[in-house]
């Protein structure tokens, strides 16, 4: 038994462990107050909400209340370990700044109401628009925090009920890329590998993603194989010196926006030497031959020329790639917000393909995601996907879901593609859109270009109902709060980034009068009076479970199929992955064992797009290039990005994550030990150009772009030069309440553009032009200093110790024998 401060060391202790061994469990805890686990009434089922790893936990209820957590020993995805938002992020359910009651806007200010009156108004407005100017007045906007059950719900109120196709998800800004990427090249949606593969591979690649901070329990799995017998050769692909990059055997720091350029020099080796299996693209894949015609040309001193990344570098990572025995890759946010995401993201796919590494031990990719329930978003349909990945543009798979809901396939609107979030920001602009809801998430914050958002949610013809846990930037201009009950507070599945099923149970009650969304859902649903063809009532379940079968009914058949899947089963179990089917009962390791996948035309969840102009591939023309339902090999030209630097605004800012936060704050700022580790909002600059702004560690400086204006303290980092970081995840909600900006804010999206990947349709938030100029020395209170086992600081690692009430259990047992997984 150890204790660990997982502030100053977010990745814990190391158990290390070989090639082919299992990774070692080990079981932390934190409990408040000075608790012990003797001290503790009951543990509550339950695993991670504020990342997108999935980590198997148990709530720990004393009294009514939360009081700690401890990791799951047995669960397949973290061993029994947690990381520093596991361990510390659940204080923010007892946050005195809980919403409890409904709020409606009376007289320009938002006062409390019953939820009759609340819901009155909703349904009131609702059934106005639909009478005035029918379904696409109406818009819902929800997040990648809910659980499964209630997104399946909100899909079949707004398809099934309402009728409107402006359904999306903050999804749209974190994993959207992820979904179209695999569908581009695999004609479905899911992940092929599974986070298991790490314990297998003898090369991993890291593709945009910055790993340590944005699922800090798997990569303490990566640096446990690091630290063990027979380590993996890693790869990393970022612009920053991350704590990713410092471990990497390899790091490549390509220029922002070149992500394309980069893979395309990469792909030329592989051919130009032949490190391709022929036997598998020959027997497995089509578009061979216009790949091999897109990359002649493109070599890697070209790629050198325009990533400005040395050409031995890229040489030497392409015969990496090329010689691995086992192929392990990653890709997130790198690659998914910047120029040609969903291009860029393809390309990995296009490697993995060419080598034939899928399918196989230490084979396998994962097109991150970045929030802990994305993945049910797109399963579900809550995002702009239909139902169980269905696809829009094939009329039997409408009909199938008509079926399933009882109801006309007229009623599910498929007509045009569904409306992304951007699109929909756009129609609420022009006033087409007359009603918007949102769930679970701040895109007052989130979003690109701040101030066109605010302008654009503020607008009095605007119905905003915002459901939440808390008083949002967002919620501060809607016209109806419904308080929102948050994990650990009710019932209901998620599944993480490698397919794992978990199930959360109700540990304590929500505060006041606040609701799980499952019963706001179901309660509006009831209210708008919504019907099948039989007149009987559309939704027909009326809590968590009953919702599960009838999702499984949904999936049945499906890629996504969790006919096999129960609450029983899930109960106490360590996590299971989907498909999970009668015959295989223990779930799925993964996909595309066999070389088979599910891109047959009749199967498949959609034709693709054209990777440069997103422009959607008809039936008829995907039938004709891949009748047999093979991967696909899809080649990408490079494209310069929109906005490239000037002699205004010389440097290229990018934007992303801390490993202490989760998106906007509302929930990690309230956790002590959290805000104390990363309690503003910083600016990392490289060390040249910091020589030439004439800026120290500390300095208070304002970045500019020609959207607005943040200040910021300096970190000086190991970033390449030229380009400059901010974290996204400051806001303004600890101001004054309804406070907007009218001067230079925190929000980094306050400078980001409005412009989206063309397939994915993800905003680009790594592609803006700015400026960064000294507006005063360091006050004597500056950003944490970051501290590594790098050679030089890198940013956005942990600050030192912040004493002892951080620390928490580590706990490991008899150490494994080993064998093969």
């Amino acid at each position: 038994m150890a204790r660990s401060n997982r502030i100053s060391e977010p990745w814990g202790t190391r158990t290390p462990y070989g090639r082919a061994e299992r990774w070692p469990k080990r079981v932390d805890s934190y409990l408040a107050d000075g608790l012990s686990e003797a001290d503790v009434d009951r543990w509550v089922q339950s695993a991670a909400i504020l990342h997108s790893n999935g980590d198997g936990l148990d709530i720990a209820v004393k009294d009514g209340r939360i009081v700690g957590v401890r990791g799951r020993a047995d669960d397949r995805v973290n061993h029994g370990r947690l990381d520093p938002k596991d361990a510390f992020g659940w204080q923010a359910n007892a946050s005195a700044h809980r919403l409890t009651r409904p709020l409606v806007r009376r007289d320009g200010r938002l006062v409390e109401a019953s939820w009759d009156e609340a819901m009155g108004r909703i349904v009131q407005r609702s059934n106005d628009l639909l009478a005035e100017q029918g379904p696409s007045a109406v818009a819902f906007y929800t997040s990648g925090q809910l659980f499964l059950e209630e997104y399946y719900t909100l899909a079949v109120v707004a398809h099934g009920g309402i009728g409107t196709n402006h359904v999306d998800g903050n999804t749209r800004l974190c994993t959207a890329t992820a979904a179209e990427a695999l569908k581009e090249s695999f004609g479905c949606d899911g992940q092929p590998g599974s986070y298991t593969d790490i314990d297998h591979a003898d090369v991993i690649a890291l593709w945009g993603h910055n790993m340590a901070e944005t699922q800090a329990v798997l990569w303490s799995r990566l640096l446990d194989r690091l630290a063990g017998p027979n380590p993996p050769t890693l790869i990393c692909v970022d612009p920053r010196l991350t704590p990713v990059a410092a471990a990497a055997t390899l790091h490549l720091a390509p220029r922002p926006g070149t992500n394309v350029a980069l893979m395309n020099g990469i792909l030329h080796e592989l051919v130009a030497n032949d490190w391709v299996d022929h036997a598998y693209v020959d027997a497995h894949s089509v578009g061979f031959d216009e790949l091999v015609a897109q990359v002649k040309d493109h070599t890697t001193a070209e790629a050198a020329r325009i990533c400005d990344v040395p050409e031995d570098q890229i040489r030497e990572a392409a015969r990496i790639l090329g010689t691995a025995e086992s192929l392990f890759s990653t890709v997130l946010q790198g690659f998914y917000q910047s120029n040609q995401a969903t291009a860029a993201a393809v390309q990995v796919n296009n490697i993995h393909l060419l080598r034939g590494m899928l399918g196989k031990p230490g084979c396998g990719l994962l097109q991150m995601n970045g929030q802990p329930t994305a993945q049910n978003t797109r399963e579900s349909g809550a995002d702009g996907d239909m139902a169980a990945f269905r696809n829009w543009n094939n009329m039997s798979h409408v009909e199938e879901l008509a079926r399933i809901w009882n109801i006309e396939p007229s009623q599910i609107p498929h007509a045009t593609p569904p409306t992304h979030a951007m699109q929909m920001m756009r129609y609420a602009e022009e006033g087409s859109i007359r009603m918007l809801w949102v769930s679970a998430t701040n895109p007052v914050v989130s979003l690109p270009e701040l101030g066109r958002i605010r302008s654009i949610l503020a607008q009095e013809r605007l119905f905003l109902v915002v459901q939440d846990i808390f008083l949002t930037e967002t919620a501060q201009l809607a016209d109806v709060v419904l308080p929102a009950a948050a994990w650990a507070e009710k019932t209901g599945t998620y599944t993480n980034a490698d397919r794992t099923v978990h199930l959360s149970e109700k540990a304590v009650d929500p505060p006041g009068e606040a609701r799980p969304d499952l019963d706001i859902f179901l309660e509006y649903a009831q209210r708008m009076g919504l019907k099948d063809k039989d007149g009987q009532p559309l939704v027909k379940w009326g809590d968590p479970e009953s919702a599960f079968e009838a999702w499984k009914e949904c999936s049945r058949g499906r890629l996504c199929d969790y006919s096999g899947l129960s609450y029983e089963k899930l109960r106490g179990n360590s996590g299971i992955q989907w498909p999970c089917t009668a015959e295989s009962p223990d779930g799925t390791e993964r996909l595309y064992t066999d070389g088979s996948f599910w891109a047959a035309p009749d199967v498949c969840e959609n034709y693709g797009r054209d990777l440069l102009t997103g422009a959607p591939i008809e039936a008829d023309e995907y039938k004709a290039m891949n009748p047999d339902g093979k991967a696909m090999l899809k080649p990408a030209e490079y494209s310069p990005p929109q906005e490239m630097p000037s002699a205004e605004y010389p440097f290229q800012l990018i934007t992303g994550r801390t490993v202490y936060h989760f998106h906007t704050r509302t929930k990690t700022a309230r956790a002590p030990q959290l805000d104390a580790a990363a309690p503003d909002v910083w600016v990392e600059v490289s060390e040249p150009d910091a020589a030439t702004l004439g800026l120290a560690e500390g300095d208070l400086t304002e970045i500019r772009t020609p959207r607005g204006r943040v200040q910021a303290r300096a970190r000086v980092s190991g970033i390449r030069k030229g380009v400059v970081f901010l974290p996204f995840h400051y806001g303004y909600w600890d101001t004054d309440a309804g406070h907007e900006p009218d001067g230079a804010g925190r929000a980094a999206n306050e400078l980001t553009i409005t412009a989206w990947d063309a397939a994915s349709k993800q905003p680009i938030y790594k592609t803006a032009a700015a400026s960064v100029t000294r507006l005063a020395p360091a006050d004597g209170t500056p950003s944490p200093a970051p501290t590594t086992t790098a050679s030089a600081p890198v940013a956005g690692s942990p600050p030192p110790t912040q004493g002892g009430e951080d620390a928490y259990v580590e706990e490991t047992p008899a150490p494994a024998t080993g064998g093969v997984r």
